[in-house]
């Protein structure tokens, strides 16, 4: 197995790659970030998502597979972007993740997805500044960590690609992070209907 083989980040990244492309189109296709109205509604779908998945941040095992995994959790910025646009939920979350059912392979999935969506976040922050908006005010959830947004990553996948799992497991992790990248495109289809 060569280099590219042997890391995950880099399956999951072909597994998904026409899904993420497909949901790029999608929100580009929304105008999610030609007005504050539109941007509203991508961080109302934001919440969501980042309220589904807020049990795995809190997971034990996850906790120690994937170092400084709770501090990465959006979801506190998140709310504090929708109370700064008076903005309520249109969706509810889905109780998708609890104590005692995450299935950590399935989770590396998902945690891949929300994950390197921080990656993008730079560009989209250009973009809402035009709005007025700001790391402390109505962009928070953008804001890169302190460490940039690269470093961030190459730390997360670096974890990523050492947790142990069997060919059962990897295809789990393929699996969660398909179903993660068609949970974003579905809520997109509901916020931007």
């Amino acid at each position: 197995m060569d280099v590219l083989e042997s890391s995950r980040a880099r399956r999951l990244r072909a597994g998904t790659g026409d899904m993420h492309e497909r949901l790029d189109r999608q929100i580009n296709a929304a105008s999610a970030f030609d007005n504050i109205s539109a941007y509203g509604r991508f961080v109302q779908m934001q919440w969501v998502f980042h309220a589904e998945i807020a049990p795995l941040y809190a997971d034990p095992a996850l906790q120690a597979a994937l170092p400084g995994l709770a501090a990465r959790q959006r979801l506190a910025l998140v709310a504090g972007d929708m109370t700064d646009l008076d903005l309520a939920p249109i969706v509810e979350p889905d109780a998708r993740f609890s104590a005692g059912r995450i299935d950590t392979a399935e989770a590396l999935g998902w945690l891949y997805v929300a994950e390197g969506s921080n990656m993008g976040a730079a560009l989209l922050r250009k973009a809402v500044a035009r709005f007025g908006l700001s790391d402390g005010h109505g962009g928070r959830h953008l804001t890169p960590a302190a460490e940039g947004p690269a470093a961030q990553w190459r730390k997360f996948v670096a974890a990523l690609d050492t947790v142990d799992l069997d060919d059962t497991g990897e295809e789990r992790a393929l699996q969660g992070a398909r179903a993660a990248f068609a949970r974003v495109e579905r809520l997109a289809e509901l916020h931007f209907a």
